[in-house]
């Protein structure tokens, strides 16, 4: 953005990933002071001037949602109300995003709801990390510049040196994001076919789909909330006869009783993102968490200068060709 110099502030749900991207920028986080009034209301300060410049807002509005979803409206009307030049809305997890569609009558759509409420509160722009549904794009009447996370959970898989791998979608809602794994990896994909009666409640895993015998197992999936479907998909591929089951999700959650549920499953290891803060407590034996710090300050640093965002994986994905000898 000519002329503007870009200024990154956090929120208080991820301040350390928000440092993150700053170091990655080689910038200084804004000066912001956001605190609770006596009645639990939000409030904002931006201490340092703003007026024409390319501010971006670091907020992941993971739980609790409508706190972390309001201080950022709070943030962004601030941020317009100071004379920013271009306010961007960093949302590495975005809540609200599994209301995406109507299942029943009288049920709002809340993930569009969201959508309009950071319009309205001034974001010219959102960014963020693996939306759990493909037709939230269309929810935004704003730019939104969408980052997948399979080059760095693949990367991280890459490094291990699995033999005879196979990606696995828990289920079918999640097959684009698996064989798009799977094609980072060059890997065959599987998928696990299951019921669902209710939310965060797996009935039964009907079968898997693909050839997974004598394999080792990589579970993908966007968030892991109570850990159930990840589970029971690892449960279900040990007793079609695979070798090592690992999993890994973009977003951690981890409700209870997630970290017990993987503790005692066959899940040899879970990999996850800080694009939510995963507490000491949330960090098991088997949990390995990777920063996004780095993917989202080049996002931001093309997004400044005016260029594209989806060159950053046209260029991966050349440069894994090239080093594979094709």
């Amino acid at each position: 953005m000519a002329g503007a110099g870009i200024r990154v502030f956090s929120g208080t749900s991820n301040p350390d990933l928000a440092g993150g991207i700053a170091a990655a920028l080689d910038l200084p986080l804004g000066a912001i002071n956001v605190f609770r009034y006596a009645d639990g209301e939000i409030g904002v300060r931006i201490e340092e001037s703003v007026r024409g410049e390319d501010v971006f807002v670091v907020q992941p509005t993971c739980p609790p949602a409508s706190e972390n979803l309001m201080e950022l409206l709070v943030i962004i009307d601030a941020l317009r109300r100071a004379s920013a030049a271009r306010i961007t809305a960093v949302i590495p997890y975005f809540g609200y995003a599994r209301q995406d569609r109507k299942i029943k009558p009288r049920e709002p759509i809340s993930a569009k709801l969201v959508a309009n409420l950071l319009t309205t509160a001034g974001a010219h722009r959102v960014l963020t990390l693996d939306l759990h549904a493909g037709q939230m794009w269309g929810f935004f009447d704003i730019p939104l510049d969408h980052l997948p996370c399979r080059m760095i959970l693949g990367d991280y898989f890459r490094g291990l040196a699995l033999e005879n791998i196979v990606v696995v979608s828990p289920d079918i809602g999640g097959v684009k994001r698996a064989r798009e794994f799977a094609e980072y990896l060059q890997a065959p994909l599987a998928i696990v076919d299951k019921r669902r009666d209710r939310p965060n409640q797996v009935a039964e895993v009907v079968h898997v789909i693909g050839k997974v015998y004598r394999r080792t197992a990589i579970l993908i999936d966007d968030i892991i909330d109570t850990g159930g479907t990840l589970v029971m998909g690892a449960e279900a591929l040990v007793r079609r006869g695979v070798r090592e089951v690992y999993a890994c999700s973009t977003h951690a959650i981890l409700s209870p009783p997630a970290t017990t549920r993987v503790l005692r499953s066959p899940i040899r290891q879970l990999v996850v993102t800080d694009s939510i803060p995963v507490p000491p407590d949330k960090r098991i034996s088997k949990t390995t968490v990777i920063s996004v710090a780095a993917l989202l300050g080049e996002a931001i640093r093309r997004i400044h200068a005016d260029q594209s965002v989806s060159d950053l994986f046209a260029k991966s994905r050349v440069m894994q060709s090239v080093a594979e000898g094709d």
